[in-house]
């Protein structure tokens, strides 16, 4: 399969001949499963200090005297002499059932399912509905995928970047992007989660030459080397179909083998 590869000014200049790792079956159980393990394996193992709770002279009074068996506190001269301690459903008690800092979190994926899942994920990028079902408006954007050529790497001003995506037919995709920044909803505003931005294009590049600090202002827009993907990059949240834009040079380094 032959697709245009497109100049800055959206002209097509040439055609290339697409990979092989294109024709790949979409897998989308392979996807959520490597996002999954890529999810888990950042998360920090936590608990309770293992002493929490229990550093008091409670001792139950036993039998006989007409109040429950719970632990109570030592003493008979201070406020807290005859309180219940220890127990989950005391104040200050130990927690029933903590977190615990040797539970393994991480899920475990085999590197062949990973490799899997990049493939898999690639190949959904250019099925027009699959795109579109994730919310990227697509319907202006001529050919999937979209590749251009390696001047986009060197492009280091954002207005430059923006016009040239505009160009290409993802005007729409960067107002969607820009306008889906919201407040989030619940606790987590107020750790450090406090914006919700919407997903918008990945460019993939083979060589940094500038477009990183200038599509960072961009809302949405990520950029990523070639042999640095992973499924989480090219299916957020492990949805299949991100809008992505190659340019040329990635798109010959897919086709050495890459993630074969």
């Amino acid at each position: 399969m032959k697709v245009p590869v497109f100049s800055l000014d959206a002209k097509p200049v040439e055609e290339i001949e697409l990979p092989e790792v294109f024709d790949s079956e979409v897998r989308p159980d392979v996807i959520r499963r490597a996002v999954l393990a890529a999810q888990s394996a950042r998360i920090q193992p936590w608990g309770p200090d293992p002493m929490a709770g229990k550093r008091t002279s409670a001792e139950t009074w036993g039998k006989g005297f007409g109040v429950s068996r719970i632990r109570r506190v030592k003493g008979t001269k201070h406020p807290a002499s005859g309180m219940g301690a220890f127990a989950p459903h005391a104040v200050g008690g130990r927690r029933a059932h903590p977190p615990r800092v040797e539970k393994n979190i991480a899920e475990r994926i085999n590197r062949k399912e990973r490799r899997l899942a990049i493939r898999s994920a690639i190949a959904a990028s250019k099925d027009k509905k699959l795109v579109a079902a994730r919310g990227h408006a697509v319907a202006t954007v001529s050919s999937l995928p979209l590749v251009v050529t390696d001047e986009l790497e060197s492009l280091k001003k954002t207005a430059d970047i923006r016009a040239t995506l505009t160009k290409l037919g993802l005007g729409k995709e960067l107002e969607r992007t820009s306008e889906g920044i919201r407040i989030r909803a619940g606790i987590g505003k107020m750790r450090g989660r406090r914006y919700k931005r919407a997903v918008g294009p990945l460019i993939v590049i083979a060589q940094d030459r500038g477009i990183k600090s200038g599509a960072r202002n961009l809302p949405g827009v990520s950029v990523a080397k070639v042999n640095e993907l992973n499924a989480e990059i090219l299916a957020p949240g492990g949805v299949p179909g991100r809008l992505i834009v190659w340019t040329t040079s990635a798109i010959q380094k897919l086709a050495e083998g890459l993630y074969s």
